[in-house]
């Protein structure tokens, strides 16, 4: 039997994750129950919805990976769009909110957009998701086909390509091949948590810029 899923707001602990069995429509109930919010932050697959409310680490180690990206394209001067929150959704089959995704070989398709669909429309070329509750897997995204999914784990960055349905570990970046990513971060990370994020991404231009 399925849980009885209402449209009042479910308010979870900070950093916790809960796990129900529920049908699409449960989905759909809970996400708009949010309204203009976006937490708790919701997951379908497999006939399960999976809710998580993060931790104020969460938002910000999700903007720091995601101004290293920005930077990085900057410094090349290369064109992407960037979305955070975004839903990625196909009905039946899958629903989850990454915290930031990247246009990046395809940023001309997402240039404007106001809604994106993803049975028809480009996937976002690479996925950010900072897992600190084992709340995310990188194959959750393959029924988008999203060619690359960055997951920042406690032990580091992890990065996997798309490689047929599946998502194969990598060393390097596809977008970056030429950096070093994970000994990049934990840099950034590191002079984050001892002088404060705005000295990590100054110290980061003015290396690229060198």
């Amino acid at each position: 039997m399925y849980a009885v899923i209402s449209r009042e707001k479910i308010q979870l602990p900070p950093g916790s994750v809960m796990r129900m069995p529920g049908t699409w429509q449960d989905y759909c109930t809970l996400r708009d129950s949010r309204g203009d919010g976006s937490i708790p932050r919701i997951k379908y697959r497999d006939g399960e919805i999976l809710l998580m409310s993060p931790l104020p680490r969460h938002g910000r180690e999700a903007n720091i990976l995601a101004d290293v990206v920005k930077i990085l394209l900057d410094s090349e001067n290369r064109n992407y769009e960037a979305f955070t929150p975004i839903t990625m959704d196909i009905p039946e089959v899958g629903g989850i909110e990454p915290d930031y995704c990247f246009y990046i070989d395809n940023w001309q398709a997402a240039v404007g957009k106001d809604r994106i669909n993803w049975q028809t429309d480009p996937p976002p070329d690479l996925v950010i998701e900072i897992d600190v509750t084992t709340y995310t897997a990188a194959e959750d995204y393959a029924p988008y086909g999203v060619s690359e999914v960055w997951l920042l784990e406690k032990s580091g960055l992890k990065m996997y390509a798309l490689q047929g349905e599946t998502y194969a570990l990598q060393t390097r970046s596809r977008y970056f091949p030429g950096v070093d990513l994970p000994e990049l971060i934990a840099q950034v990370f590191a002079t984050a948590a001892e002088q404060g994020t705005g000295v990590a991404l100054r110290n980061l231009r003015q290396q690229l810029m060198r």
